[in-house]
């Protein structure tokens, strides 16, 4: 008896009414114009802080600032050396793998609609995909980002060392709020917290872990939410910083 393989369904088949191609085109869109206002500001590498009125509003694209830190000349595009950590962990992040692999990829492009006919699947084990796996390091990396652009906020809120509320510094918190939620809802920081236990109540060391596991699942649980949330204020904070600084207009704040 011989066995005849049913050939592939066409891209695109499926038995859904409703429009389930909403999602994958916006996806798509709202990806490609983040990546290519990312690749403008890595290649222009100005613009990045306002200093007027002894202000100090640095844009989460440029943070840390590495020419001030390590005090050596600026050269463009000097925003990678600090952009590869943020953008390698969303990239390889697992959400937003998912979102990736349906839009662009259209494996599949999304529940019960039938993708584009593979030959063979590999899954993440050839490049590039293999780089997935280095997720948990772009974590470290892109946490420690996290750290200084608290730092970044904090030190926004003073001008000539006087306390100021202005609406750049708020844009910052807001961010920077957010792109913590984001990191730290991570699956990365919750194996950490809660990962490799046996038990969650044999200890008070467990249960403490325990109950920090289960605050960090709470945000995990709306994780796609932070990232895309995520995404737009750390374009928008840039976006802001970006005009300001270079004289488009004022950034309004009061002094106390």
């Amino acid at each position: 008896m011989t066995t005849v393989a049913p050939s592939p369904r066409r891209l695109g088949a499926t038995m859904r009414r409703d429009k389930w191609w909403v999602q994958p085109v916006a996806i798509v869109t709202a990806l490609t114009l983040f990546g290519i206002y990312s690749i403008v500001r890595i290649v222009l590498s100005k613009y990045y802080a306002i200093t007027a009125g002894g202000a100090h509003l640095q844009s989460p694209f440029f943070s840390p600032d590495l020419p001030g830190i390590f005090s050596f000349k600026e050269f463009r595009p000097w925003a990678v050396l600090v952009l590869w950590a943020p953008l390698g962990m969303r990239s390889t992040c697992y959400y937003y793998r998912k979102s990736y692999y349906r839009s662009f990829f259209l494996a599949p492009p999304s529940c019960a609609v039938a993708g584009v006919a593979r030959r063979k699947y590999t899954g993440e084990t050839r490049f590039p995909f293999v780089l997935n796996n280095l997720h948990r390091f772009f974590f470290y990396a892109a946490a420690l980002v996290v750290v200084f652009l608290w730092i970044d906020t904090v030190r926004g809120f003073f001008y000539h060392g006087d306390f100021g509320i202005g609406l750049g510094n708020v844009i910052m918190l807001v961010n920077v709020v957010c792109l913590s939620g984001f990191t730290f809802g991570c699956n990365s920081w919750r194996h950490i917290i809660g990962g490799k236990m046996n038990c969650f109540d044999c200890s008070a060391v467990a249960r403490t872990r325990h109950k920090a596991w289960q605050k960090v699942s709470i945000l995990n649980g709306k994780h796609m939410q932070w990232a895309w949330i995520s995404m737009f204020t750390v374009g928008l904070t840039d976006l802001y910083i970006w005009l300001v600084s270079s004289g488009a207009f004022h950034d309004p704040h009061h002094v106390f």
